[in-house]
């Protein structure tokens, strides 16, 4: 029998690879739940046998980071070692774990004709994600959309190139093994500027786009895309500190939201104490947070009570600082502080420390943020903590999600109507 000899296909656009993942999607959404947990697994197998790999890479990231100059922030966000590298294994199984949204019913009812109804979820199809400096999210995101049966195209950005490079690679390569299209994780990377802008006009493509990062990256594909966004917001977060905030509550979980891992969108950025409240926790809260080594930027009584603390702007109270910077200001009462959230707050998260039910409720009822905590930590504002393994994003919009976004807000609905031969009057 004679062949034919077909001709290489010579992927060269990010448009190629849109079409690759539009394609992989159709495949995954027909993958088992079984079959996507199983990928999974493989995917954190491989995880574990190439870290040295990986970390390789990312030490090439972050010294071109240090020559860059992207600052602290963005640097610790960068990094990677082994225990974040197990850490990624271990919430990729986490999510292989997890219950499969696709084929969920989320109502349902018979039609007075006999016809039977159900709302059911399924995948969108193929996620689009842009991010930066964040080589974890290249993980997190392939591994739930996988698992919510989604193919992905990723732009991880230049500051991650190397990083993102052997991941996506382990990834496919895992998927492979699997007997699962590879090309249901893809890249724009390559194509720099020109892969995002076809994320962002891959109307017919991506049937969702979830951008990741700073104030000005959201903005921007916000503005520019026109393919729908779920917008995950900035984190100018609040913690507000009533009168009847306890001395340990109120300091342990100021510093703790704020020192633990600064660089992320859930740490403190603006804490507030009602007047009545002043004299006594401004003093210690401040004073623990500068023996972490955070710079207090206070209005004038907090300078009165916070020795070394400097002067905060008007800037100051509209800040994402990522950093070990904190916003403090004292307040005339829980009303000002509510219109002070109103006002400066990003509508990520916010908290307050109170043993006042009242003033508690009060806080969760008007506070219209995305997650709105009493008497804990704003780092809790977290796919892991929530239980969800990972997350895609932590939605600061109201449709379709808000909060930490898991397996469920990857998929859409569609209606399922099973007849026995009606037709309509």
């Amino acid at each position: 029998m004679s062949t034919v000899d077909v001709p290489e296909v010579t992927i060269d656009t990010p448009q190629d690879r849109l079409r690759l993942a539009k394609d992989a999607a159709r495949v995954t959404a027909r993958l088992t739940s079984g079959q996507k947990a199983d990928a999974l697994h493989a995917i954190a197998d491989a995880l574990l046998a190439h870290a040295d790999e990986i970390n390789a890479a990312n030490a090439d990231d972050l010294a071109r980071g240090e020559r860059d100059g992207i600052g602290a922030g963005l640097l610790d966000r960068l990094r990677l070692d082994s225990a974040r590298v197990e850490g990624l294994a271990s919430a990729v199984r986490d999510i292989a774990a997890l219950p499969d949204p696709v084929g969920q019913v989320v109502r349902g009812h018979r039609m007075p004709n006999g016809v039977n109804l159900e709302q059911v979820r399924v995948p969108f199809g193929v996620v689009g994600a842009i991010y930066e400096a964040r080589p974890n999210v290249t993980v997190d995101i392939a591994a739930l959309a996988l698992r919510s049966g989604n193919a992905v195209v990723l732009r991880g950005g230049s500051a991650a190139a190397s990083s993102n490079a052997v991941l996506v690679s382990v990834m496919r390569d895992a998927l492979e093994q699997q007997g699962i299209a590879p090309d249901a994780i893809q890249t724009v990377d390559p194509f720099g500027r020109d892969g995002a802008k076809a994320l962002m006009h891959g109307r017919g493509f991506i049937d969702v786009l979830v951008p990741r990062g700073s104030a000005g990256l959201i903005e921007a594909v916000v503005t520019e895309s026109t393919v729908p966004v779920i917008e995950t917001g900035a984190g100018n977060v609040h913690i507000v500190l009533d009168e009847s905030a306890p001395d340990e509550w109120a300091r342990d979980i100021v510093v703790n939201a704020k020192v633990q891992r600064p660089s992320v969108c859930n740490a403190v950025e603006t804490v507030l104490v009602v007047r009545g409240a002043a004299e006594r926790l401004v003093p210690q809260v401040a004073s623990a947070l500068q023996e972490r080594g955070v710079t207090v930027h206070g209005d004038d009584d907090v300078q009165r009570l916070a020795p070394g603390a400097v002067a905060a702007t008007e800037e100051d109270w509209a800040t994402e600082y990522g950093t070990l910077d904190v916003a403090f200001g004292v307040v005339d009462s829980l009303d000002d502080a509510i219109a002070h959230i109103r006002r400066y707050s990003t509508g990520h998260t916010e908290s307050i420390i109170t043993t006042d039910m009242r003033n508690a409720e009060r806080f969760l009822a008007e506070v219209d943020s995305a997650v709105v905590l009493v008497n804990a930590s704003t780092r809790f504002t977290d796919g892991g903590e929530f239980g969800f393994g990972a997350e895609v994003g932590i939605s600061t919009q109201k449709l379709h999600a808000r909060g930490p976004m898991g397996l469920p807000e990857l998929t859409s609905t569609k209606w399922l109507g099973r007849g026995a031969g009606q037709v309509r009057a």
